[in-house]
């Protein structure tokens, strides 16, 4: 009975933490038991130049994702015909990708970070050109799937090797002690374009099917995402690489520390099992929302926007709260927050779009914290030298389980006897998949406790932080 109230308790104070998110904001001029943080290499003016074409290159690599991301790519499988287990693995290959980050914390040590992410993220972004030709390539369904995801899987591949080097090289050269509402605020642009894009993607991939010419519109993103990409690398190049001592070869022993580093292995242990019970399902809402609850391109576009909307207001937010408060706690909180959203899912049908509606809400404030402080955790846990090789180890961690779990839903969907794949509704057969994937989250919440981070608050302290600055929020509103 103790642990089901304890449970219970936290599951509600993370959801109020999820509404009160803006008031945590409001304690700007309270002081943070955090450390003060390193500065970043080189002079003020270099960095903050180079800090404004990063935020600028987020913005356009959102428009390369509204162009050529998991929905337009969802859009590509179904105008090909494909079943849901390989629309679920094709939403998986970014995640399946994180099996490269080994291999690529070797190239980024060895080449540097600069020089790897520009190189690597270019060609992933360009990549995506042949897109353009396939539906006017003289083939069958079957041989343009396959072409799909050989494109696909070439750009996630690419793209991983790019990101681990552009986070280590953002490690240096965003001061720690700013990270979260630099990271905060860039989320926030980022989230905003790329909104603004998913919505006008969304429109019109709906008015290309109503003229049937869903496979030209589809190849013109492709075009447009490349062409998106070219200017994120010419911003990537406006950066500087923050001067860094002369570090040896790595070893093997480089590669593995992060696999003996208690530090590292709370943080480990909770991606393993936070990304397994994510991608039990969410390789599948989007497909839920267009096959099963007959929804088109606007409305997911329209959901996703809603969100979004959400997530902007509240991503600088809980970036300050990050800073005061460490990753551990605001990833504690919106991770049992997160954990009731695939109920929503399992509620709504077609018809009955209201749920989906309230997770638009929830899902823009708990992933907009969940983003920040899930990127801040593995910087703060990893040391300078070997920062490359922990953030390939946590990467790895969460793209495996991701996917791995992705292909055990779609089994699961496909393979569970229908009154129990739709619990018992006579409905979709992923309803069973989404109420696994909620009890996976709430469990995996538990581990986000016990992620050591060093002068990191509690749940209860900003749980109390969020409850004083709402409080002071409305006394001031009364009196006005």
């Amino acid at each position: 009975m103790r642990p089901l109230l304890r449970s219970s308790g936290l599951f509600l104070r993370a959801l109020f933490l999820l509404g009160a998110a803006p008031a945590i904001g409001l304690l700007r001029s309270a002081p943070s038991p955090l450390a003060p943080g390193g500065r970043a290499a080189g002079p003020a003016s270099l960095v903050r130049r180079s800090l404004r074409a990063s935020s600028a290159e987020g913005l356009f690599a959102e428009l390369v994702s509204a162009c050529a991301g998991p929905t337009v790519l969802v859009g590509w499988a179904l105008h090909l015909g494909a079943s849901p287990l390989e629309v679920g693995l094709l939403a998986a290959l970014p995640q399946l990708a994180q099996l490269l980050q080994l291999p690529g914390a070797w190239i980024t040590a060895l080449a540097g970070r600069r020089r790897v992410a520009l190189a690597a993220v270019t060609l992933s972004r360009q990549a995506l050109l042949p897109l353009a030709l396939l539906p006017f390539v003289p083939a069958g369904e079957e041989v343009k799937r396959t072409l799909l995801f050989a494109v696909a899987a070439l750009s996630a591949a690419l793209g991983v090797v790019g990101n681990n080097a552009w986070t280590a090289w953002m490690g240096e050269l965003v001061p720690a002690r700013l990270r979260g509402r630099y990271f905060g605020a860039r989320t926030a642009l980022c989230t905003a374009g790329g909104t603004l894009a998913g919505v006008g993607v969304g429109v019109l991939l709906d008015a290309g099917d109503a003229r049937a010419l869903r496979g030209p519109v589809l190849a013109l993103l492709a075009v447009a995402a490349c062409a998106a990409g070219a200017v994120t690398s010419v911003l990537l190049a406006r950066q500087h690489d923050p001067a860094a001592p002369p570090a040896p070869p790595p070893t093997l022993r480089d590669a593995l520390r992060p696999l003996h580093d208690p530090a590292a292995r709370g943080l480990l242990h909770y991606q393993l099992a936070w990304n397994a019970a994510v991608g039990l399902g969410g390789g599948y809402f989007t497909f839920h929302l267009l096959g099963n609850m007959h929804a088109g391109f606007t409305v997911v576009a329209i959901h996703a926007a809603s969100a979004a909307a959400f997530r902007v207001v509240s991503a600088p937010l809980w970036g300050r709260a990050v800073d005061r408060f460490g990753a551990r706690p605001v990833l504690a909180a919106c991770s049992f927050g997160a954990s009731a959203l695939p109920l929503l899912w399992v509620i709504a049908g077609p018809g009955r779009l209201w749920p989906i509606a309230i997770d638009a809400v929830l899902a823009g404030v708990a992933w907009g914290g969940h983003g920040i402080a899930a990127f801040a955790a593995p910087l703060a846990a990893a040391p300078r030298r070997e920062r490359p090789f922990y953030l390939a180890v946590f990467a790895t961690a969460r793209g495996g389980a991701f996917a791995a779990a992705a292909a055990v839903g779609g089994l699961l969907a496909a393979r569970l006897p229908p009154a129990l794949a739709s619990l018992g509704t006579g409905g979709p057969a992923l309803l069973a998949v989404f109420l696994l994937s909620a009890a996976g989250r709430l469990a995996a919440a538990f581990l986000a406790l016990r992620i050591p981070e060093a002068g990191a608050g509690s749940l209860r302290e900003l749980h109390t932080a969020a409850t004083r600055g709402a409080r002071e929020a409305l006394v001031k509103q009364l009196a006005a």
